[in-house]
């Protein structure tokens, strides 16, 4: 039996996760599952009614729970500052997913904005819990003329080299690929550290081939060959650009899954699609809730359910490339619940080899 703490969210995310769960459902009774949602109205309604995103307790409250399955989080009434270091930071930080992994693939019957796209296959891992994201800094001198902002990296020898290691097991087990992105040349203390500690950890996997771009020219790289690349380790802001520029040249970021993870399994996972909250188009219906399916398959193969995570991803590939039910972002006019529909009946009846 695996405990799931469900929060939906903000936006859309109250229209793609029931779709997650319609789908989870689905598979965890052909596989014999025992999945148990327990749902938390946690976010920006929540700040409304309280003045927080979630409670004092928040973390505890879910604590005992083997994953966390988020839609989204972030609406205009709630600043972002507010909306994120009040809820996804803590859950983040405070349960160790220090890596966050997301697959970037083009499915059959997704046109991707490219016109020679190639087989496009990756996994970008990037670095969760310190870098760039730090909360160390601060603001002198506000309402002057001498007003200063000071906003501080933090890299740190066992944060690197654990996410590092991370992505060097994932491609082992791969295609035995590695590329780093750094920035060495113009950010003169972390970013050759960053180095410094990859040459370190590659030593130990001389059987990983290892590339190393600074982030420009390797944003070009992404856009005129992203089938060259197979697993790809970043720091935080750096892991976080490239994992939304992968999945918009496989097509549409509505696809795009991703899993928060502590690989050590000491606090719980969490899964989350990578599109965020979508004001402009949150209830009409009309939103791709492949990226919480997708998600949710992560979750499933992080508890141990290969198979039934493979299913998952299986539904999609024959729905996808089937053409028949397609969202707005990929060409389509179906809504967020046949989509969803579709990909669940999908997985009930069609037998995978």
């Amino acid at each position: 039996m695996q405990r799931i703490a469900v929060i939906a969210g903000d936006g859309i995310g109250q229209e793609v996760v029931p779709e997650g769960i319609r789908v989870l459902d689905v598979v965890a009774r052909r596989f014999g599952l025992d999945l148990r949602w327990d749902h938390f109205d946690w976010g920006c309604d929540h700040h409304a009614r309280h003045g927080r995103m979630m409670p004092e307790n928040g973390l505890d409250r879910i604590a005992g729970h083997d994953a966390v399955y988020l839609g989204a989080i972030g609406w205009p009434s709630v600043s972002d500052v507010e909306s994120l270091w009040t809820l996804l930071m803590p859950i983040r930080r405070g349960f160790q997913q220090y890596v966050n992994l997301r697959p970037v693939r083009l499915f059959k019957g997704v046109p991707s904005p490219l016109s020679n796209p190639g087989a496009i296959d990756m996994m970008i891992v990037r670095e969760n819990n310190e870098g760039e994201y730090s909360e160390v800094g601060g603001r002198m001198f506000p309402g002057t003329d001498q007003e200063m902002v000071i906003q501080d990296v933090i890299l740190t020898r066992h944060g690197c080299d654990r996410v590092m290691r991370f992505a060097f097991d994932l491609a082992r087990r791969r295609q035995r690929r590695l590329t780093s992105a750094t920035k060495s040349n113009g950010i003169i203390h972390t970013m050759p550290y960053w180095d410094e500690r990859l040459r370190a950890v590659a030593a130990d996997y001389p059987d990983v081939a290892v590339e190393q771009y600074h982030i420009d020219i390797l944003t070009a790289h992404f856009v005129r060959r992203p089938a060259s690349f197979d697993v790809v380790v970043g720091s935080n802001l750096f892991g976080d650009i490239l994992s939304d520029l992968g999945p918009a040249v496989a097509g549409t970021i509505g696809i795009a899954p991703s899993a928060n993870l502590n690989p050590e399994r000491k606090f719980p996972s969490m899964f989350e699609p990578v599109h965020g909250s979508a004001p402009d188009i949150a209830g009409q219906g009309i939103a791709n809730p492949i990226g919480q399916i997708w998600s949710g398959a992560l979750m499933l193969d992080h508890f141990g359910a290969h198979d039934a995570a493979r299913a998952v991803v299986r539904a999609i590939e024959r729905v996808l490339a089937s053409g028949d039910c397609l969202t707005r972002d990929m060409g389509g006019d179906a809504t967020t619940q046949a989509l969803g529909t579709a990909i669940a009946e999908a997985v009930s009846v069609h037998d995978d080899p």
